[in-house]
């Protein structure tokens, strides 16, 4: 099997649970295509060090007025690893460009959710901004997380800052 078609073999569920998931520690993210994307490339890295994997509209044309917040479809499903979650972030050159934002950013995506990946986006610019199919509106960047026990306790323990919130730590 070449490596091109090696990595556009389909994977089930059962591959998953029979550990075909991960390969050593390179987790492994799985995507199905709704009806709605037949076509447009799975989420990618731009470069070879990109964090963000980009991701695209499935919709065609969608307009966004001054102000408005839409939900924007990617035609995707996605099976996340046990212990990563996905975050949904803004792209630099549509937020440059265009005021086009993510209003929940990051947006967390949860390991055990298995809807369709839709985006959250807001256009804060003075113009209507018009979002092709195709587009990459957003970029998704997976991360480890933790579940740590949470306790409730009479104190805490003492530090050099304290209480010192916002500013506390200077200027320079």
């Amino acid at each position: 099997m070449t490596q091109e078609s090696e990595s556009k073999q389909v994977r089930t569920s059962e591959d998953v649970r029979a550990g075909g998931g991960a390969i050593g520690l390179h987790p492994r993210v799985h995507f199905r295509r709704l009806e709605s994307n037949p076509d447009l490339p799975l989420p990618e890295r731009a470069t070879p060090h990109a964090a963000g994997y980009d991701v695209r509209s499935a919709e065609e044309d969608v307009v966004l007025r001054p102000g408005e917040i839409r939900l924007v479809s990617t035609g995707l499903t996605m099976e996340l690893p046990e212990g990563v979650e996905c975050q949904v972030r803004p792209r630099s050159g549509l937020a440059l460009r265009h005021g086009v934002t993510l209003p929940n950013s990051p947006g967390t995506i949860d390991p055990d959710y298995r809807g369709e990946l839709r985006i959250i986006i807001q256009n804060l610019g003075p113009e209507p901004v018009t979002l092709r199919r195709g587009e990459r509106i957003a970029q998704l960047v997976f991360a480890r997380f933790e579940t740590p026990d949470v306790l409730e306790v009479d104190e805490l323990s003492a530090t050099h800052r304290g209480e010192g919130g916002f500013g506390s730590t200077g200027t320079g």
